[in-house]
């Protein structure tokens, strides 16, 4: 692991997003509330969150972080036939939490292939990227088209 014993604390945090895209019959049946193992957003926001606060167990290297907040937001868009996640992540220690957030995005959107393969395995999760990012000594990130 790289030591960041010598780095200040400062407030980190991190937002990354990604999509599902699913038949339109698989998102009426999210959205309704219907599917055979429960609460597909209600289940899949509590696995973005436990993903988050276990990122340093499960990817190399990664520092274990204490996290102050994490948030799990889902947006159905149904033009698109998807769900989309963000995921905003924050603490105050000495390195970011990007990884936290990239991490809780994709345990979240395959918690929701997982409840929901049984109806709809072509279900396609894309696009899972960081959208921004602050704190620290590279200072801000914003992606450009987020």
């Amino acid at each position: 692991m790289v030591n960041v014993g010598d780095k200040p604390e400062t407030r980190r945090v991190a937002r990354a997003s990604g999509t599902i895209r699913m038949a339109p019959s698989t998102l009426k049946l999210i959205l309704a509330g219907g599917a055979n193992k429960g609460d597909v957003l209600g289940v899949a926001r509590v696995a973005a969150i436990q993903a988050a606060k276990r990122t340093g167990e499960l990817i190399p290297l990664c520092h274990s972080l204490g996290l102050t907040r994490v948030a799990a937001e889902f947006a159905a868009e149904k033009r698109r036939s998807a769900i989309r996640l963000v995921v905003t992540v924050e603490t105050i220690g000495r390195t970011g939490v990007e990884m936290e957030a990239l991490t809780a995005v994709s345990v979240g959107l395959l918690t929701v292939y997982d409840m929901c393969k049984a109806v709809d395995r072509a279900m396609t999760i894309e696009e899972i990227r960081l959208l921004e990012k602050s704190g620290g000594r590279s200072g801000r990130f914003l992606r450009k088209d987020a």
